[in-house]
C-alpha cells in the first residue's frame, strides 16, 4: 500500500511516538498467540511480528519489500489457512476497506485472530485533521474509521471483538520536546478518558459456530396391536347363527 509522505512520517517524531505505542502493545499481543502461519498486511517498514514465535511470518502489500506482493482485496492465500493477520493503519487508507475485511475473514481459520491499528476520530488526533489549515499528507489524509464502526462490520462477519486499547493522547505536536511536555496525559488519559487516545488497537477472533444435522427418523414406529377382550358364550352363539 504506496501511501505518498508514509516514509518522512515513520521518521519524524509524531510517526516515532505513535509507532513506539503500537509496537509495544502488538508485542504483548502476539507474544501469546501461537499457530503456523502469521501475516502482517502492509506497513512493511515496521516488524509487528517480530515477537511473535508463529514459524511462518510473512509481509504482504501491493508494494515495497515484502516477502508476497499482492492486492490486499484479493489475498493469495488458501480459505482458512491463516492463524494471525496484524493490520497496521490499512482500512483507513484503503478505498475498499469491506472488501479486505471480507477477505481477511475467509483466509483466517476457525478461532483464528486479526490485530488492527488506526487513528481514533474521537481524539485530538482526529480533531486536528478537521483543522483548515491541516497538512494534506500523511496521516491526515486518511479515512479514520471509529472502533464503534469496525467493531459492527467484524461482528456482521462472524468475529467477537474484545475491548480495545487506546494510546497516545498527547497532542500531534511536530517537534519531539513538545511531544515530552504533554507525555503527563499518557497516564491521565488511561484513566480518565482511555476512549480519546490518538490510536487504538482492536482485536477480533473469528467464531464459526457448529452444527448439529436434524436427521429424520427412519426406523419406522410400531403401530400398537387392538387389545382382546372376552367374549361371552351367548354372543359366540349369536355369531354362529
Amino acid at each position: 500500500m504506496s501511501i505518498p509522505g508514509l516514509d518522512v512520517w515513520l521518521q519524524g517524531p509524531q510517526g516515532r511516538y505513535i509507532l513506539a505505542w503500537e509496537q509495544a502493545r502488538i508485542d504483548a499481543v502476539v507474544a501469546d498467540l501461537f499457530g503456523y502461519n502469521a501475516i502482517q498486511l502492509g506497513l512493511p517498514q515496521c516488524d509487528l511480528l517480530a515477537n511473535n514465535r508463529i514459524p511462518l511470518r510473512q509481509v504482504a502489500d501491493d508494494s515495497g519489500k515484502v516477502d508476497v506482493l499482492c492486492d490486499l482485496r484479493q489475498l493469495p492465500f488458501a480459505a482458512h489457512s491463516i492463524d494471525l493477520i496484524v493490520m497496521p493503519h490499512v482500512l483507513e487508507f484503503h478505498q475498499d476497506p469491506h472488501q479486505i475485511l471480507r477477505e481477511v475473514e475467509r483466509v483466517l481459520i476457525p478461532e483464528g485472530e486479526v490485530l488492527m491499528t488506526g487513528f481514533n476520530p474521537i481524539s485530538l488526533w482526529g480533531v486536528h485533521r478537521r483543522l483548515a489549515n491541516c497538512p494534506g499528507d500523511f496521516p491526515w489524509n486518511g479515512q479514520y474509521l471509529s472502533v464503534a464502526r469496525l467493531r459492527d462490520w467484524l461482528q456482521l462477519l462472524g468475529f467477537e471483538v474484545e475491548r480495545a486499547s487506546f494510546g497516545c493522547y498527547s497532542p500531534p505536536c511536530t517537534q519531539d520536546r513538545w511531544l515530552q511536555r504533554w507525555h503527563f496525559m499518557e497516564a491521565a488519559g488511561d484513566r480518565w478518558w482511555s476512549f480519546a487516545g490518538g490510536v487504538y488497537l482492536l482485536r477480533a477472533i473469528k467464531r464459526v459456530h457448529g452444527m448439529r444435522l436434524i436427521l429424520p427418523r427412519w426406523k419406522q414406529q410400531t403401530v400398537p396391536g387392538k387389545a382382546l377382550s372376552a367374549v361371552s358364550k351367548k354372543e359366540v352363539e349369536q355369531h354362529e347363527r
